[in-house]
């Protein structure tokens, strides 16, 4: 069965009840390029491997797997709040938000940032993937606004960053620079010259990090790159380079629980 890392941070909201997982490739049934704890609805794996995968994340937090609320990612910045009558959809968004005990809410990754939320004084979490796009145009800004539209306090949340591709194994080319130094020339920060003439290693968790902060909430890194360690993650670039037909993802999740 699955083991998920933990962060330290948000391992002190168990006392509300609020219990999470950052799920590694271990622990699952698919087969091939998928091998392991394949989540990935979007990926051509076996249906029922997947399915299977998802119950035992599920089973994790001591739920069936229909209480594990999922999202269709299209690095939006779009958020959804997931509440009683949660019916298994999966609308296309990048963020999902709930005060609803019972429900595990997660974020599905290979590379992008997987965030995840909680308010331990007022019971309620969020979960946001965030790559460069979503990062950049707002979704952890607004999951942050639509935790506080069910009762939560910026200055009492508390956020972590999963397993994600790190600035060393991240070359962007002129183009990508050129976006971010427009948004704000400031981001200048995040990008590292690399071998090839225009091109920059850039520093993606360090810009989720810097922008939760920025937003008023308590963040922190597990600092764990998904691209070199190909036993405990699927990475959508590791398999762009070894030119492989398809990936999994790996999943991170989070669930209201009772109070201890």
């Amino acid at each position: 069965m699955p083991t998920p890392l933990a962060s330290t941070l948000l391992s002190a909201a168990e006392a509300a009840g609020i219990r999470h997982g950052y799920f590694t490739r271990a622990g699952g049934v698919s087969e091939g390029l998928y091998r392991g704890l394949n989540v990935g609805l979007g990926s051509h794996d076996d249906r029922e491997h997947v399915q299977e995968n998802r119950r035992r994340v599920a089973d994790w937090f001591g739920l069936p797997v229909e209480q594990l609320a999922t999202v269709h990612q299209v690095h939006s910045p779009d958020v959804v709040t997931i509440g009683v009558s949660y019916d298994g959809s999966r609308p296309q968004a990048d963020a999902m938000v709930t005060a609803t005990p019972g429900i595990a809410i997660g974020v599905l990754a290979a590379d992008c940032g997987p965030i995840l939320f909680a308010d331990p004084e007022n019971r309620v979490i969020g979960a946001a993937h965030a790559g460069w796009k979503g990062a950049l145009t707002g979704v952890l800004e607004n999951t942050i606004d639509a935790m506080e539209a069910l009762g939560a306090r910026r200055e009492t949340v508390i956020a972590c960053l999963g397993p994600s591709i790190s600035q060393a194994s991240y070359e962007v080319g002129p183009e990508f620079i050129e976006r971010f130094l427009t948004y704000d020339p400031d981001y200048a920060k995040y990008f590292t010259p690399s071998k090839r003439d225009g091109h920059a290693m850039f520093d993606l968790p360090s810009l989720t990090v810097d922008r939760l902060r920025k937003a008023g909430v308590t963040a922190e890194s597990l600092d764990i790159c998904t691209y070199p360690n190909a036993e405990r993650f699927f990475s959508y670039r590791r398999t762009t380079h070894a030119k492989e037909p398809d990936y999994g993802r790996q999943i991170s999740a989070i669930a209201i629980g009772k109070a201890a």
